[in-house]
């Protein structure tokens, strides 16, 4: 049988992150991926112009119109946007049995801009991450979360334990992608018995648009695969580092990773 994964989230007009990172990641780990679109974004390297939300609604029949026919061996969601559509997905994902679910809370970009509301955040909190198989927040989204200041390691596992031990999440992966030197990342992973510290190599590229996207979209497709949880976020960190080296520099702002790197040889590599 053919793996099968679900994406619920943005689309990303220029390719690099949301639901377009999704499926190709999918593809990638030779998984059929299926998506339910929460907004339509007008963006490039730039930047975001614009956000449209589909209604709550078309979020929920997309989830249906998937899950009745094809089935789903794995979940993932990435933005949400706002609380009406938040608890259409928690709907579904009861009705439907959407397990495992991998909830990246698409909360704060790497800069730190806070791109949904409050109650939103807090629909997040109270309604979702109580689903999810593990939750993946970047270094501040889990400032958030916890209302820490993160900036070393110490301070990450605080906070990854603070999550695990608060809002009833089954584990949790803390991101360092926006840490400074050598700690940038730097992941730390507690499924309430172990604590682990991730590192891979450190990639040197301003190219990294779509790689919150792209983690938490390997390890839907490792898990749609099979692989127990850890396993599957290893494999996913290394899927990132390898699509960091050959990140792609396209349009004048921040290019995306590479998620079909093995199709280009060094000679090609856009760094």
């Amino acid at each position: 049988m053919i793996p099968v994964a679900l994406t619920i989230a943005g689309s990303d007009s220029g390719g690099g992150a949301g639901i377009q990172a999704d499926l190709r990641t999918f593809a990638f780990h030779c998984v059929h991926g299926t998506s339910a679109l929460t907004c339509v974004t007008a963006q490039n390297t730039l930047g975001v112009n614009r956000v449209d939300a589909l209604s709550p609604q078309a979020v929920a029949d997309q989830i249906t119109a998937v899950a009745e026919d094809i089935g789903v061996q794995a979940t993932k969601t990435g933005m949400l946007l706002n609380s009406e559509i938040i608890q259409q997905v928690v709907a579904q994902v009861e009705q439907w049995h959407l397990q495992p679910l991998v909830v990246d809370p698409v909360m704060v970009s790497r800069t730190g801009a806070q791109l949904i509301d409050d109650q939103a955040i807090t629909a997040l909190r109270e309604t979702l991450f109580p689903h999810a198989t593990v939750i993946t927040p970047n270094r501040y989204e889990a400032e958030i979360l916890t209302g820490l200041k993160i900036q070393t390691l110490d301070q990450m596992y605080t906070a990854v334990q603070q999550i695990y031990d608060q809002l009833g999440v089954k584990a949790v992966l803390v991101k360092g992608g926006s840490l400074e030197a050598s700690l940038r990342g730097t992941d730390v992973w507690f499924d309430g018995k172990q604590l682990q510290t991730l590192q891979t190599e450190i990639i040197n590229t301003s190219h990294t648009h779509g790689t919150g996207c792209t983690l938490s979209a390997a390890i839907t497709a490792n898990l749609a695969k099979g692989q127990d949880l850890l396993t599957a976020i290893q494999g996913a960190k290394t899927y990132v580092t390898q699509a960091l080296q050959f990140s792609l520099s396209i349009g004048q702002g921040q290019g995306p990773v590479g998620h079909f790197f093995p199709l280009l040889s060094q000679s090609q590599s856009l760094l």
